[in-house]
């Protein structure tokens, strides 16, 4: 559940598990040489089991994530290495990815359709009074093509006269990923949300931004190969894994921690499926100079938890991230506002992720759920002692059960209007909010649930890192035979 290849790389040179790999070269099963290839077509190595499921867990996670739009002078180093944390954090807590891009997309549909809606309201209120001068534009339209190459703008009237399409979701998720960036006197200023881009083309601020549904792609590094290759590396290795389980071959315990990662990261990734990936730089919207500049953006002021010493609010400013990959809430940090960008683990609207909370709650506890589940899978491989094996059947049904235990009790929270999280994340005193005693055991029972949670995802991690030492069931380095599932006399 963390970067398990590179730590079993690691292990394997810790004198007790080099050890017992070299003891287990001395056996007479000739399969269970880890050194070199295998001399044997029907077999594979350590290695290869190693490099397969690196290479899965690669490539889902890397071409799965969609991160936000980067600020303009950042470097490439500091753009890889925010990929790599949120890689990680796919790989320690890919059910958390999934409540991201749960939030990102019900946002980016939200917004889509409001923004209609609007264009509608609009070009209806034009066409009733076409000399009033009111702000016929919409935000989220398509144009034809300007001879404009930098930044093509049309007023508001010839605009309102054009041919229009609806904002898609796409639109939607390049506007909250930092898609839009303000400029006043030709310089940067901040990027902006889709609700104070549409407030400044209706003010007469700013002139309405032209771009379509294909150029956003165009800024989009995700292509069709690259997701081809991710899917085709993924299917490979389930087929593998069918094909053991078929002709009753075992398999090991990273193979399912593989699998069950693959698997959630599919969920994130068909969430971001219409999200533009590896974005460099948004699209520049200018600032009229006969208006005066706004005094004040949702992105351009630093939160309030990084100035102040309340203990709460330190807390905060470590496990922010956290709050923020839940829709719980969204904190702009100092090097965030200075880079002019979209907080990393943010991109979203808070209102629309409190008000669709029960959706984003289920998609996060079953998930969470479908974690363990997969890992149940490996209920009879083994052990090298009975006491592993009693532990990872533990661990797999509490990962189970947790979840439904999170999402029931909140559901409740909920149902009576308390939702413990706004309270503790938000700052508040959240001791004082409880109403009756059935509400503090319901928290005390959340807590209780998530601590049963992370102790059994530790344990897996445990166990699959000595399992490691007791390979010892010559099946396991087997291949399966592909004939067997080809009809033949």
């Amino acid at each position: 559940m963390t970067l398990l290849p590179v730590a079993i790389l690691l292990l394997l040179h810790i004198p007790f598990v080099y050890s017992s790999l070299l003891s287990l070269n001395g056996t007479s099963v000739a399969t269970l040489d880890v050194s070199g290839s295998s001399s044997c077509r029907h077999t594979r190595s350590l290695w290869d089991i190693i490099w397969s499921c690196a290479a899965t867990l690669f490539a889902c996670t890397w071409t799965a994530i969609h991160p936000n739009i980067p600020g303009m002078d950042e470097g490439r180093f500091a753009v890889l290495s925010r990929r790599l944390g949120i890689m990680t954090v796919a790989l320690v807590a890919p059910e958390l990815m999934i409540t991201w891009a749960t939030v990102q997309f019900l946002s980016a549909r939200d917004t889509a359709k409001a923004s209609n809606d609007a264009f509608a309201r609009l070009h209806q209120a034009h066409s009733d009074h076409p000399d009033t001068g009111e702000c016929t534009a919409t935000l989220f339209s398509e144009f034809p093509t300007s001879g404009r190459t930098n930044s093509p703008h049309l007023s508001a009237p010839h605009v309102a006269s054009g041919a229009f399409r609806e904002w898609t979701v796409t639109h939607g998720f390049f506007a909250w990923m930092g898609g839009f960036m303000l400029y006043v006197n030709d310089k940067p200023l901040a990027t902006l949300r889709p609700n104070e881009l549409e407030r400044f083309v209706c003010e007469g601020s700013v002139e309405i931004p032209i771009i379509v549904e294909a150029d956003i792609e165009d800024r989009s590094k995700g292509d069709a190969l690259s997701k081809c290759i991710a899917i085709l590396q993924l299917a490979w290795f389930v087929l593998q894994l069918v094909a053991r389980y078929v002709q009753n071959l075992p398999m090991t315990l990273l193979e399912l921690e593989t699998l069950a990662i693959a698997a959630l990261t599919c969920i994130a990734y068909g969430f971001w499926w219409k999200k533009p990936k590896s974005v460099g730089r948004p699209y520049a919207v200018y600032w009229k100079a006969t208006a005066s500049p706004p005094s004040e953006l949702a992105y351009d002021k630093v939160d309030a938890i990084f100035s102040t010493k309340d203990w709460v609010d330190l807390l905060l400013t470590y496990i922010y991230p956290l709050p923020s990959l839940m829709g719980v809430g969204i904190f702009n940090s100092p090097h965030a506002v200075h880079s002019r960008r979209v907080p990393s683990i943010g991109g979203y609207d808070v209102d629309d992720a409190h008000r669709h909370r029960i959706i984003v709650l289920l998609i996060g506890c079953f998930s969470g759920a479908v974690f363990g589940g997969i890992h149940c899978l490996g209920w009879n491989v083994m052990f090298q002692g009975h006491a592993e094996q009693t532990l990872w059947r533990a661990a797999s049904l509490a990962i189970v059960s947790a979840p439904v235990s999170i999402f029931l009790l909140n559901s409740y929270a909920i149902w009576l209007g308390h939702f413990w999280l706004d309270h503790f994340w938000l700052g508040n005193s959240w001791l004082d909010h409880w109403n009756n005693f059935g509400e503090a055991i319901a928290f005390l029972a959340v807590l209780a649930s998530l601590f049963i949670y992370v102790v059994a995802r530790f344990t897996l991690i445990v166990l699959i890192l000595m399992s490691f030492q007791s390979l010892q069931d010559p099946g396991i380095y087997d291949i399966a035979a592909w004939t067997k599932f080809i009809p033949h006399l």
